[in-house]
């Protein structure tokens, strides 16, 4: 039973993650299509800095730079230069090479500030995952606190390779670029799966285009908006596409 348990809480850190991935790291952070309160946005900081060793910074770097050279020499993790499954499996080294880069967060992190709380810490993403696992083990006892540790990694790391490579390589593309709307990884993924949208209006909030679609980031946007905790920017994401696409023909 303690095993179950442990599975089912690296299951739900694994989709906590994503949440505050979608809505901090990409969303707002990235591509700035919503601005969150200070006190929510550090939540989802820390949040991630234990459960991810992620520096939000570097993130916003390599996914800016995703966008500004896709499928070209520069992009990090291009399946059309690697190949999807390469992308897959080994898209947290690639991450990790771009981030490393100091030339990547000097070109497309300008505007991210670097707070007195990032050089103390959350810069060092080791002692944020050593903080995280100890607090699983403490609550869980050593077995079941290391199994939800392995389950949430190998689901945050397989998710997060999934959206640059599956969500690149099949699935429907109703707008003209080289990503791809996988419905079942937008389940997965908080709305991440909905990736040709989001590449055909980055500024947007929402990744969906119908009500319907699943899009957990966005509820969770629309909810903290009407809380006060969020100011949305854009959420249309028909409308900026065709923006965009005037603009291009222009």
């Amino acid at each position: 039973m303690q095993i179950v348990i442990a599975i089912l809480i690296g299951l739900g850190l694994t989709q906590l993650a994503n949440l505050s991935t979608t809505v901090y790291l990409h969303r707002c952070l990235a591509h700035k299509a919503v601005q969150l309160h200070p006190a929510l946005g550090s939540i989802f900081k820390v949040f991630l800095w234990m459960s991810t060793g992620i520096c939000a910074r570097q993130w916003a770097a390599v996914h800016r730079k995703h966008h500004a050279c896709t499928d070209t020499s520069e992009d990090p993790h291009s399946p059309a230069r690697l190949g999807w499954v390469r992308v897959q499996l080994t898209n947290a080294v690639l991450y990790r090479r771009s981030a490393r880069d100091p030339r990547t967060t000097e070109r497309y992190a300008k505007d991210i500030p670097v707070t007195r709380a990032d050089r103390l810490l959350l810069n060092r993403g080791i002692i944020g995952l050593g903080l995280g696992i100890a607090i699983l083990v403490v609550l869980l006892g050593w077995g079941p606190g290391l199994i939800a540790a392995g389950v949430h990694t190998v689901g945050y790391i397989g998710l997060g390779g999934s959206v640059n490579g599956v969500a690149h390589t099949f699935g429907r593309r109703p707008f003209d670029n080289s990503a791809t709307n996988v419905v079942w990884l937008a389940w997965l993924t908080c709305g991440e799966g909905y990736h040709n949208n989001h590449h055909a209006a980055p500024t947007s909030a929402r990744f969906a285009r119908r009500w319907h679609d699943f899009d957990l980031g966005w509820w969770f946007i629309s909810a903290a908006s009407r809380l006060g905790l969020a100011k949305v920017r854009h959420a249309d994401v028909d409308a900026l596409a065709a923006r965009a696409s005037a603009s291009a023909r222009a």
